[in-house]
C-alpha cells in the first residue's frame, strides 16, 4: 500500500507498507523496528508481541513518546496487560493495530507534530 508521494524534509515518515516490509522514507525494512519522527531503531530484536517485556520496551520509552503505536503485523495481537500498564502508568497512550493502520496513523500524528513512536513487528 503506497502511503506517501512526497518527502517532507523535517521528519521520518512511512512511504509504503507491505506484509513483508515497510519503507521508511526511501529505506525498505524487513525486520522489526521502532520509529519516531527523528529516529529509526532498526533490527529491534523483538519478533512477536509475546516477546515484549520491560527490557525491550525500554527502547520505546527512551524516545519519550506521548503516544505509542504497536503495529503487530497483518493482524491485531494485544500485548499482556502488564506491558500495557508500563505505558499507561507513565501517562503514555498506547494503540494496538495492524501494520497498515499503524503506518497511516504514524504519518498523520507526526505530520501534526505529535510525539508519536511506532513499533512494528515484521
Amino acid at each position: 500500500m503506497q502511503l506517501s508521494l512526497n518527502r517532507p524534509e523535517e521528519y521520518l515518515f512511512i512511504r509504503n507498507c507491505r506484509a513483508d516490509a515497510i519503507t521508511v522514507v526511501d529505506r525498505e525494512l524487513h525486520a522489526s523496528f521502532i520509529l519516531s519522527a527523528e529516529r529509526a531503531i532498526e533490527d529491534w530484536p523483538v519478533r512477536t508481541v509475546g516477546e515484549l517485556d520491560e527490557k525491550n520496551i525500554a527502547a520505546i520509552l527512551e524516545l519519550k513518546p506521548e503516544v505509542v503505536l504497536l503495529g503487530t503485523g497483518a493482524r491485531i495481537v494485544f500485548p499482556s496487560q502488564a506491558i500495557l500498564a508500563q505505558f499507561l502508568q507513565r501517562g503514555i497512550g498506547i494503540e494496538v493495530m495492524d501494520n497498515a493502520a499503524a503506518s497511516r496513523t504514524f504519518n498523520v500524528l507526526v505530520s501534526e507534530g505529535r510525539r508519536a513512536v511506532a513499533a512494528f513487528f515484521l
